[in-house]
């Protein structure tokens, strides 16, 4: 699909434009509910599952036939502060272990069903180091919006977005930061391993950008542009296409919840078809979740990235639908209702 904005002003009209989900659909599910064989609210979660993918696929009977796994893989400037203890080659190294099938998440695509694409963004060209200057540049930063708009192939039942990026939780803790408040010491985690030393070049970090993008703060998408990446800019895009496709989405973690968490300070709906799928292990990932109101369905300790934790996540939507649309009702099985 191509993307219909082509600069900020258009995209930011966009996500204050974006079609709601199918209350019929979600009310009828509800009811379907209520028939089935077991006692009111006894699946817990499961039962809201169903009716939210109810509601974002609009019919009352959700599927998961057709389930993508997106990965955008970007590079980082900010990498120049020793804000990793991985070099930024490591990105593309990745890449080509996606591509090999040596990776977690393709052997979690493969458990849950799902197919699975890995898009280069920007040809693993970094982001400007947002310490000294913008991230990206408003063009940049449309491209790889359009990029991730693109990339969702019509059809899915759901899409899980995930990434991969040395640098990027610096990046996204920064975005975090500009989005909800507090400073580098509120977000910033030790990502893939910070020594305490490391970690406090990456609070430093985010706070001279913090400092050095001030007047872009009170936009959300002007700091996606100057504090982000361009694979955090796909996951947003990526975000945006899903809902006009009418797909229900699951988030991965801390990287993919901030570029996602833009779209809901522009438009508080905006991200109601979107699911965040566990608790990364990140420092800030708990808060910004608390921040866009959503509780992680998993809590495993993970904070690898790659959309694992969205992966993870899917079988358990699989049951959600596997119960709602095949177990019995009172009146089909003989069952009694209560007295």
């Amino acid at each position: 699909m191509t993307a219909p904005f082509t600069d900020i002003d258009s995209l930011r009209r966009l996500c204050l434009a974006l079609p709601d989900g199918d209350d019929s659909a979600s009310g009828l599910a509800l009811a379907r509910q209520a028939t089935l064989t077991k006692p009111a609210g006894s699946l817990g979660r499961l039962e809201e599952l169903a009716c939210w993918l109810a509601r974002w696929q609009r019919r009352p009977v959700p599927r998961l036939d057709r389930v993508e796994i997106l990965v955008f893989a970007g590079n980082h400037g900010v990498t120049a502060q020793r804000v990793s203890p991985f070099p930024a080659e490591v990105t593309a190294q990745m890449v080509a272990n996606f591509a090999a099938g040596g990776a977690a998440i393709n052997q979690l695509a493969g458990v849950a069903g799902a197919g699975l694409r890995v898009i280069e963004m920007a040809g693993l060209v970094p982001t400007d180091d947002i310490t000294r200057a913008d991230a990206m540049s408003e063009a940049g930063f449309i491209a790889a919006v359009a990029t991730g708009f693109a990339a969702v192939a019509p059809g899915l039942d759901l899409l899980c977005v995930g990434e991969m990026g040395i640098g990027n939780t610096t990046t996204a803790a920064a975005l975090a930061a500009a989005l909800f408040g507090g400073d580098g010491a509120t977000w910033a985690g030790r990502g893939t391993g910070l020594d305490d030393a490391g970690l406090a070049r990456k609070i430093a970090a985010i706070d001279s950008a913090l400092a050095r993008h001030a007047t872009a703060l009170h936009d959300p998408l002007q700091a996606a542009r100057c504090l982000g990446g361009f694979e955090l800019a796909a996951i947003l895009g990526a975000v945006l296409a899903a809902r006009l496709q009418h797909i229900p989405v699951l988030l991965d973690g801390f990287v993919c919840t901030a570029a996602a968490a833009a779209l809901v300070r522009v438009a508080p709906s905006g991200l109601d078809h979107g699911l965040i799928s566990h608790r990364s292990a990140e420092a800030g990932h708990a808060a910004l979740a608390a921040a866009i109101g959503q509780v992680p369905l998993l809590d495993l300790g993970m904070r690898l990235g790659e959309a694992s934790g969205a992966a993870l996540a899917v079988p358990i939507l699989r049951a959600a639908c596997a119960c709602h649309a095949g177990m019995a009702s009172f009146a089909e099985a003989g069952v009694s209702t209560r007295a």
